[in-house]
């Protein structure tokens, strides 16, 4: 089988191995569709301190059961299924108290340890979820991006009466204003400086869009929320200074909620003032945690928007082109999805 490795940053291989064999609890994987997420962009360009090389990118993995190990129970073979990243030790503070997803030892496929661009593999049944036979692979591809969605608006705590504000309206942005709508929350704002993006957006969800480049967030938000601010913000945007624009008087109400979803370590401007003087909630959010099944659900029954989310599709053969947009990006291409053989049958 062919495999791709990221042997260094900006460098990448085909190699030729053996197709694993599934050991005791495992499960063998015939990889049909796997997205492209900017952790992985980060990784070849060598932007990612936790990853180490050589490694296979990709945590955004679907496919289809060609083989189990002893002792499985639940996945058979021919079950289409999707499968978790986030490998947990069980037993930490974090995994006894429904914290899994930032087990104490807690380890990422696709980032920590190998993933999904690979044409089959081999995992613990316990991390496979199966999905319905209904969902194209294109669109399963994009289940991993849309737990990040459903469990940072449970972390939000987004309902009905909210006011949402949305920093960034790349993938993670729609997702979020996607999800948000889901919860039934009653207004959407988006803001970002490409004005394609922010008219993208209005299809997942957003009412209100600002561009930052060209407008005042804050007084744009004052028209929009007859000066009462927002009730929840999330910074998807995630660039050096995202987080303190995002809590800059003005946008978030008191009493209001804030969820930054990246990973900078840019040190931000925020005073204990800043969070105090509104009473604020600044909530973590990594990954997702309980979500697979109910996403897998949700997007069966039809509840996602799915058309447009993915705008870019690239064959595995020739995957080159993925690593080609990471060094000389395409403004056009706002999600790719890597397609193994057969998944377009």
């Amino acid at each position: 089988m062919k495999s791709c490795v990221v042997t260094s940053p900006l460098h990448y291989e085909i190699r030729e191995v053996p197709i694993p064999e599934p050991k005791e609890g495992q499960v063998q994987i015939k990889m049909m569709a796997a997205g492209v997420c900017g952790s992985d962009m980060h990784i070849y360009k060598g932007e990612n301190p936790n990853s180490r090389y050589p490694l296979i990118p990709g945590h955004e993995n679907v496919g289809i059961v060609t083989k189990v190990g002893s002792g499985c129970k639940n996945i058979k073979v021919g079950d289409h299924v999707v499968i978790d990243y986030v490998i947990r030790c069980g037993e930490c503070y974090q995994c006894t108290h429904g914290r899994g997803n930032v087990c104490e030892h807690v380890l990422v496929r696709g980032s920590g340890t190998d993933g999904g661009w690979r044409e089959y593999w081999c995992v613990e049944e316990p991390y496979v979820y199966k999905i319905d036979d209904s969902i194209s692979w294109k669109d399963a591809a994009l289940i991993e991006p849309l737990t990040i969605g459903e469990h940072c608006t449970a972390r939000a705590r987004v309902c009905e009466d909210d006011v949402v504000f949305i920093l960034g309206t790349g993938t993670i942005g729609t997702i979020i204003a996607q999800a948000c709508k889901l919860r039934g929350a009653r207004t959407v704002i988006c803001c970002d400086i490409s004005d394609s993006s922010l008219e993208r957006s209005k299809q997942f969800g957003a009412d209100y869009t600002i561009n930052s480049k060209t407008q005042d967030i804050a007084a744009e938000v004052a028209k929009i929320t007859d000066g009462h601010g927002c009730t929840v913000a999330f910074d998807s945007a995630c660039f050096p200074g995202s987080l303190t624009m995002v809590m800059q008087p003005g946008i978030v109400c008191n009493a209001g909620r804030v969820v930054p979803m990246g990973f900078s370590t840019v040190p931000e401007q925020i005073t204990t003032q800043m969070i105090n003087g509104r009473e604020l909630e600044i909530i973590g959010s990594r990954m997702s945690l309980n979500q697979w099944e109910p996403t897998a659900r949700k997007m069966a029954e039809g509840k996602y928007h799915m058309e447009g989310l993915a705008t870019t599709f690239v064959k595995f053969s020739e995957i080159d082109k993925v690593f080609e947009n990471i060094v000389h990006p395409d403004p056009a291409v706002k999600k790719t999805v890597i397609l193994f053989d057969g998944a377009e049958d």
